[in-house]
Order: structure tokens, then C-alpha cells, then sequence
């Protein structure tokens, strides 16, 4: 039974549904279609919200045969059943039925109209017809058979956002063989490290990006990518940043892009099992190499299609621009798009360069109806003071969206007087590990500032306290209670499942935990606190601390270091390191500029910290484990014997130097020295410096 908190005084929404419009909505229609067809829904009419999620939770077997039928996955494939084990891990989905994610995704009957819109950051743009795509598509695929490539093989990208990673992941899905990318800011190093797991028969790469005004010329970490992957038998190379970037390669194991999509082959699909893998997305790597996340193809095809097209509302005259690179889940979601007949506008460049203005310009300039981007964005269109409602024609944008972090009430107030009061704004949490949404908007329900405005059709979201008792109205652990097809099907490399079920039901046994703390609200609409691991998120893109700590600690003035990811008011976002200093080491300006350009170089410029701090030590487990989640917690001004056992500590002294900075910023000021008194700390943030030591107490503010 539900333990219900009382709430506190909740915002009038800022959006409702247009009564003229909303019946139109494709989850109207699907609502109306589960209340003729299933007498055990117990939804009053087409726009009951609550009691169709209620049915699809208490009902998941019949809401996901209501999806498969709906969206007419494979009327030709035959199933056993739907739902055959409902454990987790292991829930046993649609056994016996056949699927391709590729041929649902070029399966409508457009032909001449755009597919894909594909825009750079100095203007050019090219578009693909569905013709052209599947014409594409299908001698990639012919390419990749002609070199050996089938059923399980890994074909990989080292690819910018556009058109050659969505016809590589297209091509390879539609032979079944596996697809993992990579943004081209990701270091060799970082690439090897992913793409290295998976032991890649084919490496799709570019030359090189644009962002923010600057090129980058990326041919050498391709080809020390290429050295560091043993199993490569051929490279696909793409003169994306340059003409004729590859032209001096003779090797006769690399492939011009140009020749292998231009074969005139039959468009051909391999049907594979419900649960064959589609793709692997990789973890942050918080605790080492990143995890592969494997999907399989009908869990996606099931999962995306209620996101995209029931959620989304997305239809044959949409146009989708969400702003994602490669590395982000959301990418898998645009391309995804395409299930839906929609056309998936795809921006290759900074969101902010020249100004941030891009992405509105572009919803102008292309008449997308569905925008999508991140909190910080939103508020940095909002520092600006711009005002895209009256700057562009925005007549045709139906739904603005935004995941990636918790997104802040004032947002919501600025989409509504800056772009436009009839215009919803969908803020969105879900992750890499299902790459659907648990929580997000519809159609059909109003928006509240400062919540997402539904919990997902077929997703059981719950809030729950640590001994495993749900809570309306307060904060606690997302968890899921029941399965959602597109769970993994596997971690690569995890034959056992022993790091799979570490990582979602170690807390409560057969319940996924996801790591966020959440409050499920009277009306059904979820607020985000935060996320309650270590994994990093900065600007949507789940960042590892390990690939960071390889970068700082083979710096011979660094002897050991610590990063952290904190959730700040008003959606911002604190990402400080922690390091110990060599002997006689200062950290000066170009020490800290080494550092940040070690992590550049070797994971990504999105690791960089706002902050490199000092201290005296770092404390560890006995074993040598960093423990990045308690002394975040404790930064966050927990107490520090509430999230932390001091005797399983190695140097118990080092924690009290983040018991002091705790301190300080839940005080909301930065620290000043008490002259009467030993100094704690001494922290001047233009030089991004803190020099901490022990004390027996704190008395460095004075109120």
C-alpha cells in the first residue's frame, strides 16, 4: 500500500490540451481502439489518461499486444505469446515471433518526400528522399554482405550526427548484424575502450566535424582507432569534414563510402528473433571499462513506437529536430523516428553558434513541429533574452522537448511567454539503459511547471523508500515494478548476468532501480530530484569518471583524483575535480590548463570540470575504491555518518575537508576564513582553487 505525503500547495498548469485538436492525436485513437477491443480497460473515453496508464501496468501483456497490433508491427509473424516470463531480469517477450528494426523503419509507402534533413553549422544541407534512404541503405547492406558481414557481426561508427550513421545502423540492422557508435569529440583512446569489447568487423569513420565555429580534422584518431581494433577486416571511410580526406589511402581493406552505397542491390531484411541484439550503448564507465548495453530489435520496434508515436505524436507530416550527438541515446530516438512515416531533421553543429538563435531558426526554416534539446540550452536562450516566438515563424511547432537533466519551473514559464502559450513543452526522463522515456508528456494531460507530466504507457514507475514501500506526494527511488520490452537484453561480456542484475536489482531484488530520486505526485506527474549514483550527467550526455580519472592521474604532478556530478537549483549542474598533488606541486594556471587539456585529449571536451580543487587527500574503501557517492551525498550536505561508515574509510581524516565545502554550499556562500580561528578552507573560485586542511571543527562562515 501506498504511503501518501501530503503535498505542498502544486503550480496551476501552465499548458492544457487544445478540445478542438486533441481527439485527433494518435493516442486518442489508440485509447479508443484498447477500450473497444479490451473490456478489462477501465478508461472512460479517449482522453482518460490515468486510466489508460493504469490498465497498461496492471495489463502489460495485453497493452503491448494493443501496441503491436495498433502500429501493425508484423501481422504476418506469429508469436507464441506475449509476455511468457514477466521476471526481472529475464522477462521473456513475444517468444517465436520475427522482426527487423531496419524494414519497420523503411516500411511506409513515401517516396519522394524527405526522410532526413541533414544540416551542417555553416548551412549546407542535404536531403534523402525515402527512396533515396532505402536505395542507400540496401547497397550498404549489399557492401557489408560482399565483405563477410551477417547475423551478429558488430559493424561500428566513428561518425558526427547525419546521414552516414543513420544508413549504417540501418544497413547493418537490416542484415542483423550489431551497430555501436561513437561521437567523433571521443578520443581514440575512448573509442577503443567501447569499440574494443565488441570486437568490430567494419569501422564506419569520418574525416572530421564543425562545432562552434571550428573544424576538426580527425583523421589521426581514426586511424590509431583502426590500429587499436585487432578484428577489423575493413574501414568505411567518409569525406564528411573534407573532399577527398582519404583520397591518398591505398589500403585495399579501406572502403569510400561513395562506392559502397552506390550498387543498385535489393533492399533485403534478415527477420531475426524478438530478442536478436540491434545495438549496444555503452555506460559512463564510472567504474571502469564502459558496460555494453545490448538491445534487441522487437523490444526497440515495441518501446519507440509508444514513445514516438503515441507520446510524440509523431505522424507521416511531422518533422522531428531534437539536438543530440551520437553518444547520446536521444540520437537512437531520432533516428527511430522514422517508424512513424515522420522526417528526422538532423543538426551536425553547436546549438549555440552563432548565437542561440540556431535551433529556432532552423524550426523556422524547415518547419519542424517537434523541437527537441536540453535544460541548459533553455537557459541559455533564456539568459539571452531572446524571444523565438516573435523572432521566427514558429507556426508549424507543435511541442518543444527536453531531457538530459531535471529541467527548472522557470523554464517552463519562458517556453510559455517566449515561444508560444499554445505550444506544449514535454520535459522528459528516461536513459541509455531502456532508451525510452519512464516519464514524460501526452497529448492528453496538461503540463505542470517544474513536472513531466505523465508516468509512460506500459512502464510501472514507482517512487519507493529504502525499505521498498511506495510513496505518493514525497521523495524516494525511481523504480520500475514490472518490465518494459526494451530493458537489455544483455551486458556484452556478462555471460553469468552477474553485472546486468548489480546494476538494476541489487537494491530491491526484482525491482529496477534506476538511480534517480523522484516524487510521483497526487495527480500522476513526476518531479526530478537528481540522480541518487555516481554516474556523471552533464548536458544530457551521461559522462564516466573513469575515462577522466585515466586522463588526470597519468599526469606525473597528479598522485590521485576524484570527480563528482552534483545537481545544482534552478537546473544547474556542478561538475568539480578533486585532485592530490604530488609533492611540492602548486596547482597553477598551467597546471590546471594541462589537466583540462589531458581530458580533452583523451576523453572528451564534454568531461571537462568547472572547478579543479586541491586537497590534502582522497579518502578510499580498504580495498582502494574511490567512493565517489557518499562524499557527493556529503557535498550535497548530507551527514556524514548517515551515508558513510567512517571505520570502512582508509584515511577517515580526508573526509572531514568535504564535510567543510558541504557545509559551506548549503550555507549558499562560498567559505571565508575565520581570523580567530585555524583555517579550513580557502577557496577563491576565479582562480579555481581550494586549499583545505584538518580541523577538529568547522569556523570558516560567519553568518
Amino acid at each position: 500500500m501506498a504511503h501518501i505525503t501530503p503535498e505542498s500547495v502544486r503550480p496551476e498548469p501552465i499548458w492544457e490540451p487544445d478540445p478542438e485538436t486533441v481527439h485527433l492525436s494518435t493516442l486518442a485513437g489508440f485509447t479508443d481502439f484498447v477500450r473497444d477491443r479490451y473490456p478489462s480497460a477501465d478508461v472512460s473515453d479517449s482522453l482518460d489518461y490515468p486510466g489508460l496508464w493504469q490498465w497498461s501496468t496492471e495489463h502489460i501483456d495485453q497493452f503491448w499486444e494493443a501496441v503491436w497490433t495498433f502500429f501493425d508491427i508484423d501481422s504476418a509473424t506469429a508469436y507464441d505469446s506475449v509476455l511468457a516470463a514477466e521476471t526481472m531480469p529475464g522477462a521473456q517477450w513475444f517468444p517465436g515471433a520475427t522482426v527487423n528494426y531496419a524494414e519497420h523503419a523503411l516500411s511506409n509507402d513515401r517516396s519522394d518526400q524527405d526522410a532526413l534533413v541533414c544540416i551542417r553549422e555553416d548551412g549546407r544541407t542535404e536531403r534523402v528522399s525515402w527512396d533515396q534512404l532505402r536505395r542507400r541503405v540496401g547497397a550498404l547492406a549489399a557492401t557489408l554482405r560482399s565483405v563477410g558481414v551477417g547475423r551478429g557481426d558488430r559493424v561500428v561508427g566513428y561518425l558526427p550526427p547525419g546521414r552516414h550513421a543513420v544508413i549504417g545502423l540501418l544497413a547493418a540492422a537490416s542484415i542483423g548484424a550489431i551497430w555501436s557508435q561513437c561521437a567523433q569529440d571521443f578520443a581514440a583512446g575512448a573509442v577503443i575502450d567501447r569499440f574494443g569489447q565488441l570486437e568490430p568487423t567494419v569501422l564506419i569513420a569520418a574525416d572530421g566535424y564543425s562545432y562552434n565555429g571550428r573544424s576538426f580534422d580527425r583523421r589521426s584518431e581514426v586511424n590509431k582507432v583502426r590500429a587499436g581494433l585487432p578484428t577489423l577486416t575493413h574501414n568505411i571511410v567518409v569525406d564528411h569534414h573534407t573532399d577527398g580526406a582519404f583520397s591518398d589511402t591505398d589500403d585495399p581493406a579501406v572502403l569510400f563510402w561513395n562506392d559502397a552505397v552506390a550498387a543498385e542491390a535489393p533492399l533485403q531484411f534478415d527477420k531475426v528473433p524478438f530478442e536478436q541484439p540491434l545495438w549496444v550503448l555503452f555506460s559512463s564507465g564510472t567504474t571502469g571499462l564502459p558496460k555494453g548495453i545490448v538491445h534487441g530489435h522487437g523490444g526497440i520496434i515495441l518501446a519507440l513506437l509508444s514513445l514516438v508515436g503515441l507520446h510524440m505524436d509523431l505522424r507521416e507530416d511531422d518533422k522531428l529536430l531534437w539536438y543530440t550527438s551520437t553518444n547520446w541515446m536521444m540520437w537512437n530516438v531520432v533516428v527511430s523516428s522514422l517508424l512513424t512515416g515522420a522526417t528526422a531533421v538532423i543538426y551536425d553543429g553547436s546549438p549555440t553558434y552563432p548565437d542561440t538563435t540556431t535551433l529556432w531558426r532552423l524550426a523556422d526554416e524547415q518547419k519542424v513541429t517537434f523541437l527537441g534539446t536540453s535544460p541548459g540550452h533553455l537557459q541559455a536562450c533564456a539568459r539571452a533574452e531572446i524571444s523565438p516566438g516573435t523572432q521566427f515563424d514558429l507556426t508549424a511547432l507543435r511541442t518543444v522537448g527536453s531531457t538530459g537533466s531535471t529541467l527548472p519551473a522557470s523554464c517552463y514559464h519562458w517556453v510559455h511567454d517566449n515561444v508560444g502559450t499554445r505550444v506544449q513543452l514535454s520535459s522528459t526522463t528516461g536513459g541509455t539503459d531502456a532508451v525510452t522515456a519512464f516519464a514524460c508528456s501526452t497529448p492528453t494531460t496538461p503540463v505542470w511547471p517544474g513536472e513531466l507530466s505523465a508516468r509512460s504507457l506500459g512502464v510501472a514507475l514507482q517512487s519507493w523508500d529504502s525499505t521498498g514501500n511506495e510513496i505518493i506526494g514525497g521523495v524516494g527511488e525511481l523504480v520500475l515494478t514490472k518490465p518494459v520490452p526494451s530493458m537489455p537484453v544483455f551486458f556484452w561480456n556478462d555471460p553469468t548476468g552477474d553485472r546486468y542484475r548489480e546494476a538494476y536489482f541489487s537494491t530491491f531484488p526484482g525491482v529496477w532501480r534506476h538511480g534517480d530520486w523522484v516524487t510521483v505526485t497526487g495527480e500522476g506527474s513526476v518531479v526530478m530530484h537528481g540522480r541518487s549514483d555516481s554516474t556523471l550527467n552533464r548536458h544530457g550526455v551521461r559522462l564516466g569518471s573513469a575515462e577522466i580519472y585515466q586522463a588526470v592521474e597519468q599526469l606525473p604532478q597528479i598522485e590521485d583524483s576524484l570527480i563528482v556530478g552534483i545537481d545544482e537549483q534552478e537546473g544547474g549542474y556542478w561538475l568539480p575535480l578533486f585532485v592530490v598533488l604530488a609533492p611540492g606541486v602548486e596547482l597553477d594556471t598551467a597546471l590546471r590548463e594541462n589537466i583540462n587539456a589531458n581530458i580533452r585529449a583523451h576523453a572528451s571536451p564534454r568531461h571537462v570540470p568547472d572547478e579543479i580543487i586541491a586537497v590534502r587527500s582522497l579518502p578510499h574503501t580498504r580495498t582502494g575504491k574511490k567512493i565517489e557517492v557518499p562524499l557527493k551525498r556529503i557535498l550535497q550536505g548530507a551527514d556524514r555518518d548517515t551515508v558513510l561508515s567512517i571505520d570502512a574509510i582508509d584515511d577517515p581524516a580526508s573526509v572531514d575537508q568535504f564535510v567543510a565545502l558541504g557545509a559551506a554550499r548549503t550555507h549558499r556562500r562560498r567559505p571565508r576564513v575565520d581570523v580567530n580561528s585555524p583555517p579550513v578552507v580557502r577557496l577563491d573560485r576565479g582562480q579555481h582553487y581550494v586549499h583545505l586542511v584538518e580541523s577538529k571543527g568547522f569556523n570558516a562562515i560567519k553568518e
